[in-house]
């Protein structure tokens, strides 16, 4: 498993951050990103401190990724963040889309999928407008395990399926029990519409593309 969608008590996860990734070892996974909610008032905090977790690469089997979700920020706001986090050391830059069941600003994914960011989680409903520019950016849509977010996977696969963007399965972990195996991961990209090798795709090809670029 590569889920490079979590969270610890950096924000509003339940885990210290070894924790979590000890977690996901003892799960079988083979990489993990942390990516903790994140605005400008936050992000220098997070990244300085988290980027230590890379040293648990040295006593275990898994490769640790350093992120941050953008999380309800004003889209105007999200260009200058989205450049802070690089320069900071951000790996993994996730944005917060614009799912059904938080008040997320409109336009949020319009702007994301401009900038250079790797994920936007749990798009909603997002148009085929901005699924297009994912796809010519580069960026992957996520097909999430999260209840309430996780409402919307089907249309977010269908805009994929039309568009040619690529997508990819997350966990937006919280908590310990939200941490999922491969065979989940799989269930969850059938379950939102895909087929076998384009659930493959989701699970393990895409993660690895994304990985092997940091």
């Amino acid at each position: 498993m590569i889920d490079l969608h979590t969270h610890s008590t950096f924000s509003d996860g339940e885990l210290i951050p070894a924790e979590l990734v000890r977690r996901a070892v003892v799960k079988g996974y083979k990489a993990i990103a942390i990516t903790d909610h994140a605005d400008y008032t936050n992000i220098d905090f997070i990244l300085s401190c988290i980027k230590h977790i890379k040293s648990l690469e040295e006593d275990y089997d898994i490769r640790v990724f350093t992120g941050v979700e953008l999380t309800h920020v004003p889209p105007a706001k999200l260009p200058k963040l989205v450049e802070k986090a690089r320069k900071l050391g951000a790996e993994m830059i996730v944005v917060h889309g614009e799912t059904t069941v938080e008040p997320v600003p409109e336009g949020t994914n319009h702007i994301a999928v401009q900038l250079d960011i790797d994920i936007l989680a749990h798009p909603g409903l997002i148009t085929i407008e901005d699924s297009l520019l994912a796809r010519d950016n580069g960026i992957c849509l996520e097909i999430t395990s999260r209840c309430g977010h996780n409402r919307t996977n089907g249309h977010v696969v269908r805009m994929a399926k039309e568009t040619g963007a690529h997508l990819i399965v997350d966990t937006d972990t919280h908590a310990p029990f939200d941490l999922i195996s491969d065979e989940v991961a799989f269930q969850i990209a059938t379950g939102a519409g895909l087929n076998e090798r384009d659930a493959y795709h989701a699970t393990v090809t895409q993660p690895l593309n994304l990985i092997k670029t940091i």
